[in-house]
Formats: structure tokens, sequence, C-alpha cells
């Protein structure tokens, strides 16, 4: 007898943890973005942005189909490397995610987003400008910040209209993003009556950039702009004030704009001309940002660069969008991210039909005394 009652308790307990279990589901995002290499800073701080963003959701018991939803993070390493990149793409297509926030450069991002439209998969990037990404028209890719447009565009304008310059030599380090906000601030430079007095390229791996720089002082510029990241640009600040051009203005984008730069521009002078450009509001303009950034410092202190509110959001736009459908399904849930109208850290999130972000905003920041802070 009490055999069979110990049996017959076995078997509730079994039937009530699968009834449990039935009414549970995990369901993967995928993150891609450099964990590895000298931009290994900013892809921890685009997953430490998703994350953060899974935690919280997990906290709001979400019921999507019925069931419960677990959400859990597939995380990968490109490297910043295209081929790379299109292997995770790959691997996370076959793995089959739900859907993809990344990746981080825009030379990964534009190869990885054919593949992930071709098994269907929609992806967000919070880090990748380069306008070609959206231009093939897939309705799996979206980004939820200014594009190289702007951001070229926004940095040419500050030089020639509030700065006054005439003068500016332009670097570009070859790859997609690089080139791309090189190309925009050159062409916006000229059309405001700026001299463009020399073009040089160099590789997101070089880190001798005296020839270059040399070449570039005998042309006297008022300004140089770089098209690149901070583990360049930070070398080529030192360099810059070696050869005594701790007087002329730096331009980059949203590469350059990180905190990191600081470190690696170890004291220079040269710092203290910069001017950047970044997707989006400062932080503290941000309709969420104050309060998010206490949260994140407080969970990853030290280890904040750009665009983790973006990857934060990006996170919550995927799910928002499977909530609307009531499914977790890309093939059913994908539809309706066209119709994103959500309040997010970093802004109201509403996309174009292209993908794009609508209105997206820029934040101008400098370096002065060795401390970021915004110009606008």
């Amino acid at each position: 007898m009490q055999m069979k009652l110990k049996l017959t308790v076995v078997a509730a307990l079994a039937a009530v943890t699968g009834v449990v279990m039935a009414q549970e589901a995990v369901v993967k995002i995928g993150h891609v973005a450099p964990m590895s290499g000298s931009q290994a800073h900013y892809g921890k701080d685009n997953e430490n942005g998703v994350r953060m963003a899974i935690e919280d959701l997990n906290a709001q018991k979400i019921k999507i189909g019925g069931k419960t939803i677990k959400f859990e993070i597939a995380a990968e390493d490109d490297a910043a490397d295209p081929k790379q990149g299109t292997a995770v793409a790959q691997k996370l297509c076959d793995a089959k995610v739900a859907g993809v926030v990344g990746h981080l450069n825009s030379g990964t991002t534009i190869p990885a987003s054919k593949i992930y439209n071709t098994c269907g998969i929609p992806m967000v990037t919070g880090a990748a400008t380069n306008p070609n990404l959206t231009k093939p028209g897939y309705n799996t890719t979206y980004r939820i910040i200014a594009n190289d447009l702007a951001l070229g565009a926004g940095l040419a304008s500050y030089a020639a209209d509030t700065l006054k310059l005439k003068k500016v030599a332009v670097i570009d380090d070859r790859t997609a993003y690089g080139q791309g906000v090189a190309e925009v601030f050159a062409k916006v430079a000229k059309s405001k009556g700026m001299e463009v007095v020399d073009q040089q390229f160099t590789t997101d791996k070089a880190t001798d950039f005296m020839a270059i720089l040399t070449a570039i002082k005998a042309k006297k510029p008022d300004a140089v702009f770089y098209g690149g990241m901070d583990a360049q640009a930070g070398a080529m600040l030192r360099q810059m004030d070696q050869l005594g051009l701790s007087g002329v203005k730096y331009f980059g984008g949203d590469g350059i704009c990180t905190s990191e730069l600081i470190k690696i521009a170890a004291g220079t002078k040269t710092l203290d001309g910069v001017i950047c450009a970044e997707d989006g509001s400062s932080i503290a303009k941000m309709p969420g940002g104050t309060a998010w950034k206490a949260r994140y410092d407080a969970k990853y202190p030290g280890q904040y660069q750009i665009y983790s509110p973006y990857t934060y959001d990006a996170t919550f736009v995927l799910v928002d969008a499977m909530k609307r459908s009531d499914s977790t399904d890309p093939k059913k849930y994908l539809a309706k991210i066209t119709s994103t109208n959500m309040k997010g850290v970093t802004a109201n999130i509403v996309f174009e039909s292209t993908g794009e972000i609508k209105n997206p905003s820029m934040t101008l920041s400098t370096y002065k005394g060795g401390k970021k802070s915004a110009l606008n």
C-alpha cells in the first residue's frame, strides 16, 4: 500500500512537471559582434546590452502562444571579419534562433544580412551604419541608429559652418564603415567650400601612421578626418602629437567616439582636438538613458562604450514583434517589425519601409581635459 502511494505521488509530480514544462518554452536570440581582437571592447559592450535586455524580459514572465517564454542569448564572435561573420550567421540560421541582434561592423553585417534574409531570420543592428546595409530591401534587415550619411554630413557641416575650417585631409581604413563615412564627409565638405588637401588610406589592423601623417603635414590642413575605429585613431593621435600636429582638429564617426579612445590616446594634446559623432542622443537626452546607464554600470562596471543601449533596444524590438503576433516563429512575427512603435531607452522606435529608423538623431562630442562630453 505504501509503495503504491509513493508511486502515485511520483506519477503526480511527474505529471505536474510535464504540464509546467509544456507551458514553458526556450527562445534563443542570437548576438554577433567582435569578441576577440582590437575591437573586443565594443563587442563586449554590445553583448552586455543584449544580456541585460534578456534578463529584464525574463523578469516579466512574458507569455506568447500560451507559453511562458524563457529567452536565452546565442552569442557568437565574428572578430570583425566578414568571412567569420558569414560563417556565424549561417551557424545561427542552422540553430534556428528566433532573431539576431547584430552585427557591429558594417563589413560583417552587410554580407551576413543576405544569409539571414535567405533563412528568413530578422536581424536588428544597433551599430552597423553603412547606408548600403538597407539598399537590397530585405524585409529581414533593420537598423535602430542613424547611418553614415547623417554622421559624415553632420561632421562636415560642423567643420565648415561652425568651426569655419578651410582645409582637411581625409584618411580611412578601407572597411565598409570607414571608407563609407569618410566618403560622405569628403563629399559634403567639398560642397561647403572646404578643400580636401589629401586623401589617404590604411587598414583596420595598422599601428604605424607616420608616413601618412608626414605626407599630410606637408599639406598644412586645419583638420584630419579619420574613418575607422578607436584602436587606430588613438595610435594616430599619439603620432600626430610626435609630428607637431597637436593644433590640428581631428574628426571621426562613432567608431572613434568611445571612452576607450582616452586610454589609447594616452594623454596626448591632440585628444583635445577630437570631435566625433555618434548615432542618437547622448545618454542624458535619451528617454530612459540616465536610469538605464546607472543599472548598466552597476552590472558591468567600466565596460560601457557606445552601442549597448541600442542592442538593448534591438532585443526588445524583436520581442515586441513576437508579442504582437503572439508567436516566436520568425515567419509569423517578422511582418510585425515593420509596424514597430515602441518607446525604447534610446528613442521612440519607428521604422521606415526600408528598415531604417525614422527621425534619427546624432550627437557630437569632444574630449576636452581628457573627458568625453557632448557638444549638442
